[in-house]
């Protein structure tokens, strides 16, 4: 994967680096090839094959259309966003909320903004799963509601400790709130030894960079300390 490295182990990848898409009612960055962005150095990191922050204009969304065989993250920045699906889950998720999805052997589901004059910023997350197939699974939650240690909250893991989500893959994600002058130490995992960092606002520091909102990190095998130079909020993707 190319980006700008920061040191044998650590890939910076810059916000304006990534895929940059307009359609109607649709601003999207891709940190990952995806429909018609197509960068063959950045075709996902390990299990996580897409990161899309997108910007949804009011009244606009994506009609009912067909998933397999992934494990889909919706995670609501600003704004809401309703869902509809074909197992009958159908509700407004809000700024803060978390929603998971798998596809498993095959869903429906449609994403609308609700809203007649808010856009509404969103980062959509696929992950691929250990095996595909299964029964579609569905839970949402506020991630204000979980228990934090240092800073972290464990919103999805492959068991399911801790209040968080059960995901068919050997991944774990994390939700990360900062205050500005807070450092949290990310210590190297046996089992998940790879790392990708997404900054949602703020600032972070790891070693003499600094990450801005959009901005994102790759680093395996590494303990590596991250420092808020302003209040953050960031999410982790610890993977096998």
């Amino acid at each position: 994967m190319k980006g700008h490295f920061i040191s044998p182990t650590i890939t910076i990848r810059r916000s304006e680096e990534r895929g940059h898409a307009i359609h109607e009612g649709l601003d999207a960055r891709h940190s990952f090839s995806f429909a018609n962005y197509h960068d063959p150095a950045h075709m996902g990191y390990r299990s996580l094959r897409v990161i899309n922050d997108d910007t949804v204009a009011p009244g606009k969304g994506f009609g009912m259309h067909p998933h397999k065989s992934m494990e889909i993250f919706t995670f609501i920045v600003e704004g809401s966003l309703r869902h509809e699906d074909s197992i009958g889950n159908g509700r407004v998720i809000k700024a803060g909320e978390f929603q998971y999805m798998s596809a498993g052997s095959g869903v429906l589901h449609s994403e609308l903004n609700p809203s007649p004059d808010t856009p509404v910023k969103l980062l959509q997350i696929w992950i691929t799963p250990a095996q595909p197939g299964g029964d579609p699974r569905y839970q949402d939650f506020d991630v204000s509601q979980l228990s934090r240690r240092d800073g972290l909250a464990l919103l999805a893991s492959p068991d399911g400790r801790d209040g968080s989500i059960s995901i068919r893959q050997n991944a774990e994600v994390l939700h990360g709130l900062l205050p500005r002058g807070e450092s949290v130490l990310l210590k190297e995992s046996a089992d998940r030894p790879y790392t990708w960092l997404q900054l949602v606002r703020g600032s972070l520091g790891l070693g003499d960079e600094s990450l801005h909102p959009g901005d994102a990190a790759a680093f395996d095998h590494a303990e590596l300390e991250l420092t808020a130079r302003e209040d953050a909020e960031f999410l982790l993707f610890r993977l096998g």
